[in-house]
């Protein structure tokens, strides 16, 4: 309804008569979840509705919270990284007590910036015993609290965004879970919760941050997930996302001298798919030369680095093929002379 009434157009006004909290913020979570499975055109409205649900939760009184919806509504809107002040003002005037009043403080202290408060809070909060729409939520904030300290516990928080498959909360929920997963060394869930990351959310604006995690979790795991799955993995990204992750886990991979993935990354990178070759992908050329520069194969490399534009790569790029270039030329110059020994006189 809400929605329908701003395409249509209506006053400000008008639509806050109309509708109660719990419409407002659940018509904000429908263009959210348009906007997290890639839906870049929903942007603009939900600049709009930020605004009226803002504008709405702080003209509600105490009877409109007085519906369990609106109050649910309320925390949700706080915990979907709603304006603190407006949250707070809110609760600030509400009589609350046990579980209720453990996630007012929790979500306040999270929105504050207090995460040990919000922790405390929150800890006696199951996630699954609350109704699906607030819980969903309430675990998606406690695993990203616990997500450095236990790491763990938070995991099983985060399997609870299958209260809200399809939604922005599972969206965010898969993206801690690669992250957390790496650093478990959990290689199965990593490449599980990036199967389904991708299979969902690839267009998500929040993707470049599961490729950062993606990235790192593959080097960090090369050991434990095979060349085949992670081809499996970006077999299902468009060719130009998957280029760019391959040259990215090149870079890493060479970097960190594992050279067995930096060659594998950098021939995905050069091959392409559907016809689009980037053998001329200066990176490209780069990373795969960074793999092979002690091999026998030397000199073909020390043509192939001699063949790159430099003015086409990054400034660190730039330092990375001098670099190169300088270990290429010494593994094929000739040993210095040896110097002659002096004689020792007897004693």
């Amino acid at each position: 309804l809400a929605i329908g009434l701003l395409a249509a157009g209506a006053p400000v006004a008008r639509a806050q008569e109309a509708l109660q909290p719990y419409q407002f913020v659940r018509s904000l979570q429908l263009i959210q979840d348009r906007i997290a499975a890639g839906d870049q055109a929903a942007m603009p409205m939900q600049a709009k509705l930020l605004e009226l649900v803002d504008a709405r939760l702080r003209d509600a009184g105490v009877d409109d919270f007085k519906d369990a919806r609106n109050f649910r509504a309320l925390l949700v809107y706080g915990m979907s990284g709603g304006n603190p002040v407006t949250v707070q003002a809110a609760i600030s005037r509400l009589k609350l007590d046990g579980q209720d009043l453990a996630i007012a403080k929790g979500v306040i202290n999270y929105l504050n910036g207090r995460p040990t408060g919000a922790i405390a809070a929150l800890d006696p909060v199951d996630p699954m015993q609350l109704p699906a729409d607030l819980g969903a939520f309430v675990a998606l904030v406690k695993g990203s609290l616990l997500a450095t300290d236990e790491p763990a516990k938070a995991l099983v928080l985060l399997d609870a965004r299958l209260l809200s498959p399809g939604t922005l909360v599972e969206e965010a929920a898969l993206r801690r879970s690669i992250g957390i997963a790496a650093v478990q060394a959990d290689a199965g869930r990593f490449a599980l919760a990036s199967t389904q990351y991708v299979a969902r959310y690839l267009y998500s604006p929040y993707a470049s941050q599961f490729a950062d995690a993606f990235v790192s979790g593959v080097v960090a795991l090369h050991m434990a997930i095979s060349l085949d799955k992670l081809a499996d993995i970006t077999a299902m990204m468009d060719p130009e996302r998957e280029k760019v992750i391959y040259l990215r886990i090149a870079r890493r991979a060479a970097i960190d001298g594992l050279t067995d993935l930096s060659a594998f990354a950098s021939a995905r990178a050069e091959k392409g798919r559907n016809g689009m070759h980037n053998q001329d992908d200066p990176r490209a050329l780069l990373y795969a030369s960074l793999s092979t520069v002690t091999s026998d194969a030397v000199d073909d490399v020390r043509a192939r680095l001699g063949a790159i534009d430099r003015d086409k790569l990054s400034e660190g790029d730039r330092a990375l093929l001098d670099a190169v270039r300088t270990i290429a030329g010494e593994v094929v110059a000739p040993p210095p002379a040896a110097r002659p020994v002096a004689a020792v006189a007897a004693p």
